[in-house]
Formats: structure tokens, C-alpha cells, sequence
């Protein structure tokens, strides 16, 4: 019966619930969360904290940093290179960006640290270790399980939001819709001066927007200044149509005590600006036999629509899954044969590469995405591990442009 429930529950949409029905069901819901916490966290998980808490590695006059969901580093990655623009340019910066040693020498000159950082994707945490300054303190652990969050300047983090995505069940009360509560938790203790939160599109129109509503009042019950803002990663030089919301908190006493207002930054690439980067300036130069593939059949829901952009567009969104990876623009187009029904036409069709998908996800070159280091799993399960993570990441130069007003402002007021 329990079972049977669950499925059925699965299909029920936000927006059949009325605004009394949502409040009751995310207060009940972060009773849960917070009863979780303290059933779930023992003596020992308190004592192995402390102990981790002494070896954290802060740097003074630097921007500390925490990172929360941080995956494969995205959002990090991006916070990094905001740092390099503000300190030393742009194009120093850009350049040094597109060279794993160059880039490496500005990262000893930066003046932005990460203290910590937490996920439960194991895969992704090799990949982040194998990225990121040897200084920073991984933890691979349920964050319902955390006791204590490190102190910093600046908290990032994407909490998982299955449940929020328009592509896919949008149910109110799936558990993974609340791990937010616990970035709060993380903001209470830490008390940075600003987090930055990246989430899906379908967050803003969840429950005709009343749980993103929600979140914010919960954000500002923690001390902090909300806004939530959607952007897309074209307008700022990312070569694929990925809309995302981004919530920025400032804490109240330093909105206060400096006036700090966040503004989205100007779109950098559109009409009257610079043109889109498009799919042919990003992996054109990339050979179209390529090793690093997820091969299969096509599902009927993958054939439900186009797959293929042209050339001179920009991507599809980037999905979190090798299976779902957008088809190369290289060869004939799609044909529509149907409603919903599109099949391949031509020679070449295929997926897009890993590499291809992390190009498009701006991530540079020299970054290289752990497959899990498991044996006795098909290619196609290794690929997928590194989908998964590019999928699941924030773009980088997106993320450069977003934090780069808050990267400013910690230079010039904190550091």
C-alpha cells in the first residue's frame, strides 16, 4: 500500500495545490528535515567534525569560500575565475583560463580560498579533487547529516532539485525539493556575507510560485537580503540555451552598513552586443570521430522532438545524462514526420561527446571529469558518470559574470 502510494504520488503537479496546502506541506516538511538532524547526527559524526573543523585551511585577507552541492566545480570553478577578472583583468584572466598552467599560476596569486566543500557523488568529488587547490577540505557526506558548517565570506551551492524541473514530475513533496533547509542551517552557523544558489527554471513557476516565495521568507528568516533572478547562459557567452535561476543572499548588516544592492550584470552577448557563441566556434575543432561517446538506441521520447541544432546555433540544454545527450550538429537535420515523432536523416548521427558537452558547459580544456574509477562497468556507465556531471553543473562563464559584482564588492570592502 505504502508503495502503491508513492507511485501514485509521483504524477501529482504543484499546481494542483492551494496556497494553504503548500505552506502546510513545506512547514511540515522542514519539521522533518530538522528532526532528521538531530535523530541522524551522533556523538561521533560531532567529534569527527570538530576534529576536521582544526585542520580547515583559512587564508587571511582572502575571500573564504563553502561550497555546498558543489558536483564536478562549476559554480566554484566560475567564482574562481570571477576572482581572476576582478584582480587582474579580463583578458589576463580569459587567457590564462584556456591554460591548465597559466592558469594554475594565477590560482597561487588569487585571493579567494575554498575552505570546504560537500557532496554525496562520489564520481564528482574525484573529479573536484583532481581540479582544485590541494588545501581544500573534501567531505563526501549527507548533508542531513553535517553537525557543523566552517565559517566563511562567501557560501555557494545548487541544491538538488528534482522535483522542481519543468522537464520532468513536478511534485511538492518530494524529499529532495527540501535539502534547502540545510543550506539555511549551513547560512545560520557559517554567516557568510553573501551565498549564491543556482537552481532550475521551474523553481519560479513551482505551485504558481509560492515554494520559491517560500524559500525566500525562509532565507530572510536566516538574516539575509533575497533576490531570485532567471537568466539565460547565451546572453552571457555560453553557447546553449540553458535558462537557470540564480538566488543571491546578502546579509542584512552588510546591506545596511555599505548600501550593497546585487544587480544581474548586463547581458554581454545578443542584440546590439556580441553575437551568440555558437555551437561551430566551441567544437568545430574537436575530430567528429570521437572515442568519448555514450552510444545506444534513441527512446521514443528522445525521437518525441528535435534533437539537432544547426551549426550556427546554440545548444540544447545540457542534460545530466549521457542517454539524453543532444545529437551533433554535424550532417542533415532531423526531419519532423509527426506530431511528436522526428527520425535521423543522413550518414553521421550521433551524440555529443563528453568533451563536447563540457566545451558547450564552458568548461575549459584541461579541466578532466572523473568516471568513477569502477571496474567491471560498461563505457557507457563510465561516460555517463561524466555526463552526470556536466549536465549537472552551472556553467562556468556564466558564473563568472553573475558573482563578478559580489567578487568586486568582497575585494573592495572585506579583503
Amino acid at each position: 500500500m505504502e508503495v502503491a502510494e508513492r507511485e501514485k504520488r509521483t504524477f501529482v503537479s504543484s499546481l494542483t495545490f492551494k496556497p494553504q496546502e503548500v505552506q502546510d506541506i513545506l512547514f511540515k516538511k522542514i519539521r522533518e528535515e530538522n528532526e532528521f538532524v538531530k535523530t541522524n547526527i551522533t556523538e561521533k559524526d560531532r567529534l569527527e567534525e570538530k576534529e576536521m573543523m582544526r585542520k580547515l585551511h583559512y587564508a587571511e585577507e582572502k575571500i573564504n569560500i563553502v561550497s555546498l552541492f558543489s558536483g564536478a566545480g562549476g559554480l566554484d570553478l566560475g567564482v574562481e575565475l570571477s576572482s581572476m577578472v576582478v584582480q587582474f583583468g579580463e583578458e589576463e584572466a580569459y587567457k590564462a583560463f584556456e591554460n591548465k598552467e597559466d592558469y594554475l599560476k594565477l590560482r597561487s596569486k588569487v585571493k579567494c580560498n575554498f575552505v570546504y566543500s560537500n557532496d554525496m557523488f562520489a564520481s564528482a568529488n574525484l573529479t573536484y579533487i583532481s581540479n582544485f587547490s590541494t588545501t581544500v577540505t573534501k567531505v563526501q557526506k549527507d548533508i542531513r547529516k553535517v553537525a557543523e558548517f566552517p565559517k566563511c565570506n562567501l557560501m555557494l551551492g545548487g541544491f538538488p532539485c528534482p522535483g522542481f524541473s519543468s522537464s520532468g514530475p513536478r511534485l511538492l513533496d518530494d524529499s529532495r525539493n527540501f535539502l534547502y533547509v540545510h543550506y539555511i542551517r549551513a547560512l545560520v552557523q557559517s554567516k557568510p556575507q553573501f551565498f549564491v544558489a543556482e537552481n532550475v527554471k521551474g523553481l519560479m513557476t513551482m505551485a504558481k510560485g509560492q515554494v520559491l516565495s517560500q524559500m525566500i521568507e525562509d532565507f530572510k528568516a536566516a538574516g539575509y537580503h533575497v533576490t531570485a533572478h532567471l537568466v539565460n547562459s547565451r546572453d552571457y557567452g555560453v553557447p546553449q540555451l540553458r535558462e537557470r535561476v540564480f538566488i543571491v543572499g546578502i546579509r542584512n548588516d552588510i546591506r545596511e552598513k555599505y548600501g550593497f544592492e546585487y544587480e544581474v550584470p548586463d547581458a554581454t552577448h545578443g542584440k546590439g552586443k556580441l553575437p551568440y557563441v555558437t555551437l561551430k566556434e566551441s567544437i568545430s575543432d574537436l575530430p567528429l570521430v570521437a572515442t568519448d561517446v555514450y552510444e545506444g538506441s534513441f527512446s521514443s521520447m528522445y525521437m518525441s522532438r528535435n534533437r539537432k541544432k544547426k551549426w550556427n546555433e546554440q545548444s540544447f540544454t545540457i542534460q545530466a545524462s549521457g542517454r539524453q545527450a543532444p545529437m551533433h550538429p554535424h550532417g542533415e537535420p532531423m526531419k519532423k514526420i509527426g506530431i511528436d515523432s522526428w527520425e535521423l536523416q543522413g550518414d553521421f548521427n550521433r551524440r555529443l561527446s563528453v568533451r563536447e558537452v563540457a566545451r558547450i558547459q564552458s568548461f575549459p580544456n584541461w579541466f578532466e571529469f572523473s568516471s568513477g574509477n569502477k571496474e567491471n562497468v560498461t563505457k557507457n556507465h563510465k561516460l555517463n558518470e561524466q555526463y552526470k556531471q556536466i549536465g549537472n553543473a552551472v556553467p562556468v562563464l556564466l558564473t563568472e559574470k553573475m558573482v563578478r559584482p559580489i567578487i568586486k564588492f568582497l575585494y573592495k570592502k572585506i579583503i
